[in-house]
């Protein structure tokens, strides 16, 4: 089964320290934990103080903070191993990459990436069923997960394309529609992989 640990460490390779870049849309961010969309993480009363008390040298302060670090991971696992199931996933691979675009791109988009991915991979059902593309990871995800890593040998690459694939879609189709966003392509794009 994954590891928490190691699909964290690979996430936090790409989210970086404190950021507040007015033309992201998560807003004031630090180690991709955005303020926007979670307002109420403890680590934003620290991160204030941190600011008041040294303002002209807070963002190295708030960086070298290691409570910060474990509120983060603590953030992590709750909001996002916990819903993809993390620790049931049978595939190290698997889960780092839906843990990884479940931060990137919200659970549930992630989800559905390896729910299509699945479907896609089943040849027209012969080898396992269709599980419904809703982004909610279950039973029937995971099973279809067990059964096509069976099959494949316990190699996930074509899924792992395939859901790289979409997650590149995501990017450029935001991208496309909002020019200021192409300067964020390099970071989202080291997060795909389509070896």
């Amino acid at each position: 089964m994954a590891d928490f640990e190691i699909a964290y460490g690979e996430t936090e390779l790409h989210e970086g320290g404190y950021v507040n870049d007015p033309d992201d849309r998560g807003g004031e961010t630090h180690r991709g934990v955005s303020r926007r969309f979670h307002p109420d993480w403890p680590g934003w009363a620290m991160i204030d103080q941190i600011k008041r008390d040294h303002p002209d040298d807070f963002v190295r302060r708030i960086n070298d903070d290691s409570r910060l670090v474990e509120l983060s991971k603590q953030l992590y696992r709750q909001k996002f191993w916990g819903p993809i199931l993390g620790d049931r996933i049978p595939d190290q691979h698997v889960a780092n990459k839906v843990f990884d675009t479940g931060v990137n791109q919200g659970v549930a988009t992630s989800v559905r990436y390896l729910q299509e991915g699945l479907n896609l991979l089943n040849r027209h059902q012969a080898n396992y069923p269709d599980v419904a593309v809703d982004g909610a990871m279950g039973e029937a995800t995971l099973g279809a997960l067990r059964s096509f890593l069976e099959l494949e040998g316990d190699r996930p690459d074509y899924l792992l394309k395939i859901m790289n694939i979409m997650q590149a879609g995501k990017y450029l189709e935001i991208m496309r529609a909002d020019g200021t966003q192409e300067k964020f392509a390099r970071g989202w794009l080291n997060r795909v992989d389509l070896r």
